[in-house]
């Protein structure tokens, strides 16, 4: 027990401080727009795209999926895995579609790390703003909106883009809203309005 509660003393001990300002240790040279999220810090560096299947199973197809897949970068001077977990879009959509045609290369991604040490255990997720191979300008992370568009044209419409899904609306009339059957969405709605 004394060696897992020294091991656990040690990493927090490893993870690097979150400023009142949202600065920490990968800020320098961000140009990233603060959301205001607890524990973000702007950030800025280099890493490696490749697909989190790929880096957590070995299963590593060329295109890392061809962009189905959740995107991981191994941050370049550490060797840290980081969650591309979204883009600079405020409709809470993934990096993927933005980070796909980087698979395997090393690029430059600012945004925000966001990752409260005393919450997450030192694990961290990023908001990406831009990226940009080298000698690029940095392009920003807005593609995933037009890629939906392109795969869906018949949800064109007004609305958030996720009550038209053709994919959400056949699993909700396949198990409900709830995933739980229609059933159990009717007596919910039954009793509660």
């Amino acid at each position: 027990m004394k060696s897992v509660m020294m091991a656990a003393l040690a990493a927090l001990i490893a993870l690097p401080a979150v400023a009142e300002d949202g600065k920490g240790p990968w800020s320098e040279g961000s140009a990233a727009k603060p959301w205001g999220l607890r524990g973000e810090q702007l950030a800025k560096f280099d890493a490696k795209v490749v697909d989190a299947v790929c880096h957590l199973t070995g299963d590593c197809p060329d295109d890392c999926g061809a962009g189905e897949r959740q995107m991981v970068m191994i941050r370049e001077a550490d060797g840290k895995s980081v969650l591309a977990f979204k883009n600079i879009q405020p409709i809470f959509t993934g990096a993927t579609v933005d980070l796909a045609q980087y698979c395997g290369q090393t690029v430059t991604v600012d945004g925000l790390l966001v990752g409260d040490p005393e919450v997450t255990g030192g694990a961290e997720i990023m908001q990406i703003q831009t990226v940009s191979v080298a000698g690029a300008e940095p392009a920003k992370t807005n593609a995933w909106t037009k890629d939906w568009d392109a795969k869906f044209p018949e949800a064109a419409g007004k609305g958030p883009w996720f009550r038209r899904d053709p994919r959400i609306n056949e699993r909700i009339a396949t198990t409900g809203y709830f995933g739980l059957g229609k059933e159990v969405d009717e007596a919910y709605i039954a009793e509660n309005f």
